[in-house]
């Protein structure tokens, strides 16, 4: 199983609307998808501000396998809620991916 996590840091000007607005389409892959076996969002909690460097928000899914992973990342919806992500996090420094085995 492999779980890919990203972590994101939102600019100030995306309102928790835009923020549900764009998980709730990350979530729908889930349907669109095979070997998506779970989907979570949720918030950075540490007490350690200064070294989580904004990144509040995070969301990750698990997938069966390297192979349902890699179908998900070459997928057109993926591709096209990415797009509206790394807008919301004005650009590819506002977010970090993390992949690792189960």
């Amino acid at each position: 199983m492999i779980r890919h996590m990203v972590h994101l840091r939102f600019l100030p000007s995306v309102s928790p609307l835009q923020r549900q607005t764009l998980f709730d389409a990350l979530g729908a892959l889930r349907g669109h998808l095979g070997g998506i076996t779970g989907f979570h969002v949720t918030r950075n909690i540490s007490p350690e501000t200064a070294v989580t460097h904004g990144f509040d928000d995070l969301f990750w899914f698990d997938f069966t396998d390297a192979q349902a992973r890699d179908t998900y990342l070459s997928d057109a919806a993926h591709q096209s809620v990415g797009a509206g992500l790394v807008a919301a996090v004005g650009g590819l420094d506002g977010l970090f991916v993390c992949d690792f085995d189960l």
